[in-house]
């Protein structure tokens, strides 16, 4: 574990400076104040011993404190963005759940992995009620596109990615991957920028004035055909810079939440998002 930290964030991380530089030259002040009334050399000496002591263990809790850090707060289009390791099941209004091109409820470790966040929300929840609110929904039907009727297995009818429709006001549910031959999910980067952009929009019009809280797209089983060794660090990146671009803006108190699972924490460097997202 602490290997990994240090390669997380380094020793001497830019940001890392930064932030303690301001809380040295708050305490090299105070320790200028108290000089003044240090009367001998010695006295003067311990002093600086004492405070050379007192910088480098405030470094070394903050650096340890970086490599923990669970949550974020970026302030990005006038916008809250809050990124933090969680459960997305347990926030508050909106929950994004991704699903495939097909909006396919057929959980049988094929179609969908009973454990992936679309397998775990269709089982928990009435799949009858899902399909239907699908197949009727107006704004839905706009994004419709081929109608695959040589699939054997799930639902023939395609969506645009980035579409969404609203279930029971408590989840959005997304067209977030595409699906081959042999029903594996599959995205070209070209295909996740795409989906991205159609995403924010559309959470633009839906939203009302409601937090959203969404997972790290396309860190689970996806597969991107032409970047192979994607980070999820690349990933995060990718899906902030693209909310920036976007314009959407979330009104105080509503915000976007980007929610990651915990035993991500290693991969992802919060500390560069900081930098980054300034």
């Amino acid at each position: 574990m602490g290997e990994i930290l240090k390669k997380k964030i380094t020793y001497f991380d830019r940001q890392l400076r930064k932030n303690y530089s301001g809380y040295a030259f708050g305490i090299i002040t105070l320790f200028g104040v108290g000089s003044l009334f240090l009367e001998s050399w010695m006295q003067k000496i311990i002093g600086i011993m004492i405070l050379l002591l007192v910088l480098t263990i405030l470094y070394v809790i903050m650096w340890h404190c970086a490599n923990t850090k669970k949550d974020i707060i970026l302030k990005i289009n006038n916008s809250e963005v809050e990124v933090k390791f969680g459960n997305i099941f347990d926030q508050f209004y909106f929950k994004t759940i991704p699903f495939n091109e097909y909006f396919d409820t057929l959980v049988d470790n094929q179609i969908i992995s009973e454990k992936s966040l679309n397998g775990i929300f269709v089982n928990r929840e009435d799949k009858n009620e899902i399909d239907d609110l699908i197949s009727k929904d107006l704004r839905l039907k706009e994004h419709r596109m081929e109608y695959n009727d040589k699939r054997n297995t799930g639902k023939k009818q395609k969506y645009k990615l980035g579409s969404v429709v609203k279930y029971r006001d408590e989840y959005i549910l997304t067209a977030f991957s595409k699906f081959d031959g042999n029903d594996r999910a599959y995205l070209y980067m070209l295909d996740y920028i795409n989906f991205l952009m159609t995403f924010w929009n559309e959470i633009d019009i839906i939203y009302g004035g409601k937090s959203v809280s969404v997972p790290l797209f396309g860190s689970g089983i996806t597969r991107f055909k032409e970047y192979c060794d994607i980070s999820d660090q690349e990933l995060i990146e990718l899906l902030i810079w693209s909310f920036k671009i976007s314009r959407i803006k979330f009104t105080y108190p509503s915000k976007i939440s980007i929610i990651i699972l915990p035993e991500k924490q290693d991969k992802i460097n919060l500390y560069k998002l900081k930098e980054m997202f300034v």
